[in-house]
């Protein structure tokens, strides 16, 4: 198989993604939130690993036919906002006057920030909180606090990105990936589990989804706390 024929199916791969979000809309639709967050869990998966192989294949050289950045904003803007932000909405965890400004909040908030040509550090991390709501959606899901905890949460996040706040990338970020990739892929197996499991509030998945989801929120603030030793 040709490099270029490889790097075509690295687009074709990250393409699943949108297939990915529709099966995740049609399950949120019809209030199936474990097979939800499981379809979104997959598309979580399929973007950890799409752009270590878009990179090793070239893909803008090899393949230029197809954006695969624009490709990866557009999927992500669905599993990581759109469809979170529906399913915590009509779930009932946020609803009245809460659920219209947790809406309005993520996706106007989050357009934005998908858009910042700024969005990234020269490490490779994240100028502000990413816009991860898929995330932060099944951990509430899981933990099920009170409507106005979520909102609290919801509205510093949102703040956080337009903050000069960094925010790890488990593959790309170098400093410390010896810990942020397993505690990424762990997030992802905990989130598996707990979807699984249909979010049972007994289940040991919620206790790891709380230690990795610290972590990955606090590791870029903590690297711009503690400085670099040759510095």
């Amino acid at each position: 198989m040709t490099i270029q024929m490889r790097a075509l199916f690295v687009h074709l791969f990250t393409a699943t993604g949108a297939v990915l979000a529709m099966l995740a809309m049609l399950a949120a639709v019809e209030e199936k939130w474990d097979l939800m967050f499981l379809w979104l869990v997959i598309a979580f998966f399929v973007d950890g690993i799409d752009g270590p192989l878009a990179r090793r294949y070239d893909v803008k050289t090899n393949a230029p036919e197809f954006d695969g950045v624009l490709m990866d904003l557009i999927i992500d803007y669905l599993t990581y906002v759109f469809i979170p932000a529906f399913a915590l909405f009509t779930s009932g965890l946020m609803d009245g006057w809460s659920g219209w400004a947790m809406i309005i909040i993520i996706t106007f908030a989050s357009v934005m920030y998908f858009s910042d040509t700024r969005m990234k550090t020269k490490d490779n991390s994240f100028k502000g909180f990413p816009g991860c709501w898929n995330m932060l959606v099944l951990v509430l899901f899981a933990l099920q606090p009170q409507w106005w905890v979520s909102l609290i949460v919801v509205t510093i996040l949102a703040a956080a990105m337009f903050l000069p706040i960094k925010f790890v990338h488990p593959v790309r970020t170098e400093r410390w990936r010896p810990v942020t990739l397993p505690m990424a892929l762990a997030w992802t197996f905990f989130a598996g589990w707990s979807a699984w499991v249909n979010f049972h509030p007994e289940s040991w998945a919620h206790w790891g989804l709380v230690i990795t989801s610290i972590y990955l929120i606090c590791a870029g603030a903590a690297q711009q706390l503690i400085p670099l030793a040759e510095d």
